[in-house]
Parts: structure tokens; C-alpha cells; sequence
């Protein structure tokens, strides 16, 4: 009876052994980080999430672009996408949620997004874009060698600002230039010390308004616009995304109106040297295939500038603005209506 007992005992204990070795060959089989990543005959899936600091057309445009670079790869996606509303705050809680979940990759559009993605995680790589100074940010440690876990593109070309201060100072019959921008953005920062540099050695004076958010980007326009010749908006996320508000008063003030790219642009922005918020998204796209097809580390891949830069002149607004075009910009620029 007892020799019955112990066999029957062995027996089941055997069993039990097997079937705690097939339950764990089930589960190391699904791979990937937090079993994001799922293999079923038709390849690896891979799930990125998705940072976008604010929706207006110019971030937006580069999430698009992003996306078309990985559908355009063959690579299988899925998307965990989510939005911090022009919050600080709310780009850390979005950051966080993403490394809870495990995604393999994350495309930060923007660079609180980016900062808050890079203070989260030092292990799941990260591919920013629309970020004007990358080594400012701290995001980097050069263009050309990022080194850690993040690598991107910028979305500040270093010539844009120079040849649009170039353009108001031997274009325009101007002597006061006015920008407006949130002194809590580090992008905008940046670009207000470049629009500076760039005014030396020129005639030329900068009126700054400073705002904390998009509600009051319109009440900045109405305190600017009697103290200056024309307004300059640099890719400002707040304002920007209350930028109709600057271009209604500008309208209404024969103000010229320059912007800091091309959506801003056909909006209703007078003119813009830039280049498109797709195509630097479709260039972060490219370095994220990178990383997820052929193994390579965002540290090896270097961060970088717009490709492309032109000078587009939107008539319309001209016309708005009261601004007669000149012959000689049929060469400069490109025309929208």
C-alpha cells in the first residue's frame, strides 16, 4: 500500500513538472519588452507609443510623416498614441504611461515630449522630432553622436532665422521687429537668442512678448502690434497653436506677419523660410526603422537637421496685410495662395 502510494505520488508530480515546463515555453515564446512584440507567421509586431506634445498642424504633419516612413517599410505596427494637451505635467504622466506599458520604441514630437520621454526611460529607445536644439534639450550630447537611447530630427534649420532676419532687414521698409513666445518652452529660448544674434549689425530692434499659454497669445498680439513694424513668430508650440488670434490682429493692422514654418504659413502667416513638418517626421520614421529592422542603437545614428529650406510667400496674406509683393521675390521665394 505504501510502495502504491509513493508511485501514484511520483506520478503525479512528473505531471506537474510537465506541464509547468509547457506553460513556460508558451510564455517565453511571445518575446519582445513586457510581450509587446508578438510572433505569429507573418512576422515580428512591434508597438510604439506615440508623444505628441500638442495638436496643431505642424506636429501633426509629422506624426504623419513618421507613420508613412513605417508603413512604407513593411515593418508591422501598432500605435499607442497619446496627447499631453500643452501641459509640462501631462508630457511626464504620457511618458510614464508608455514605459509602464512596455512599448518597444517611442516617437516624441516636440521637445517637452522629448525631454519627459528621456527622463522616463534610459532602456526603450526614443526617436524625437520637431525638437529645435537637441543638445540644449539635453537630449543629446552632439548632432552626430547622440550617445544613450535617443536620436531625432530637428526642426530648427540653423539658416532659417538668419535669412528671415535678412529678408525683414533688406526687404522690408521696417525698424521694429515683435515676437511672442512662452519663456517656458526651451525651443522657443533658443530661437528668440538666434533671432538676437541675428539682429546685430542690422538696424533693427526686438520687441519680446512673453506668455504662459495659448489663452493669452491673443491679448500679447493686441499690446504688440502699436509698438512694432512687424511681427515674428518662431515655432513656438503655445503660440502657435493660438496663432489665427495673432494673425486676425495682424490683418487688422496691415502688420506683416513672418512665421517660423510652412504650415504656419498656409494658415495665414505672410512668409516663412522652411520646410516641411512631414518630411522631418518621415526622417525620424527612417531612423526608427533603423532601430526596430536592422538592430542598430539610437546612439549610433546621428540626429538631424532639416533636409530642406526654402521661402515660401503666402499672396493672400500679403494682400491682408497690406504688402505689396516685389518682382525681385518671384526668384527668393515660392508662391501659395
Amino acid at each position: 500500500m505504501g510502495k502504491l502510494r509513493k508511485s501514484v505520488s511520483f506520478i503525479l508530480l512528473a505531471s506537474l513538472l510537465i506541464l509547468a515546463g509547457c506553460t513556460s515555453n508558451k510564455e517565453s515564446s511571445s518575446g519582445g519588452n513586457g510581450g509587446s512584440n508578438s510572433k505569429s507567421g507573418g512576422g515580428e509586431t512591434y508597438t510604439i507609443g506615440i508623444s505628441q506634445y500638442v495638436n496643431h498642424p505642424s506636429l501633426d504633419a509629422a506624426t504623419e510623416g513618421f507613420k508613412k516612413a513605417l508603413k512604407e517599410s513593411g515593418l508591422k505596427v501598432k500605435y499607442d498614441e497619446q496627447n499631453a494637451q500643452n501641459d509640462p505635467n501631462n508630457a511626464k504622466t504620457v511618458a510614464q504611461n508608455l514605459v509602464n506599458s512596455g512599448v518597444d520604441l517611442i516617437f516624441a514630437n516636440a521637445t517637452p515630449s522629448a525631454q519627459a520621454a528621456a527622463g522616463a526611460t534610459s532602456d526603450i529607445p526614443i526617436v524625437f522630432t520637431s525638437v529645435t536644439d537637441p543638445i540644449g534639450a539635453e537630449l543629446v550630447k552632439s548632432m552626430e553622436s547622440p550617445g544613450g537611447n535617443v536620436t531625432g530630427t530637428a526642426d530648427m534649420h540653423p539658416d532659417s532665422i538668419p535669412n528671415t532676419i535678412k529678408f525683414i532687414d533688406e526687404q522690408m521698409d521696417v525698424k521694429k521687429v515683435g515676437t511672442i513666445y512662452n519663456a517656458g518652452e526651451q525651443n522657443s529660448v533658443k530661437q528668440i537668442d538666434e533671432m538676437k544674434k541675428a539682429i546685430k549689425g542690422t538696424d533693427l530692434q526686438l520687441v519680446e512678448k512673453i506668455v504662459a499659454n495659448t489663452s493669452e497669445v491673443k491679448q500679447a498680439a493686441d499690446a504688440l502690434v502699436d509698438s512694432v513694424d512687424v511681427i515674428y513668430i518662431v515655432t513656438d508650440n503655445t503660440v502657435v497653436s493660438g496663432l489665427e488670434s495673432v494673425i486676425q490682429v495682424a490683418q487688422s493692422k496691415d502688420i506683416p506677419l513672418f512665421v517660423g514654418e510652412l504650415d504656419s504659413v498656409k494658415r495665414g502667416g505672410f512668409a516663412a523660410y522652411g520646410f516641411d513638418y512631414a518630411d522631418i517626421g518621415y526622417e525620424a520614421g527612417q531612423l526608427a526603422i533603423q532601430i526596430l529592422k536592422d538592430g542598430k542603437k539610437p546612439s549610433e545614428l546621428p540626429a538631424q537637421y532639416p533636409q530642406k529650406l526654402k521661402l515660401v510667400i503666402n499672396k493672400t496674406a500679403a494682400k491682408e496685410m497690406g504688402i505689396q509683393l516685389k518682382p525681385e521675390w518671384d526668384e527668393l521665394a515660392e508662391y501659395v495662395e
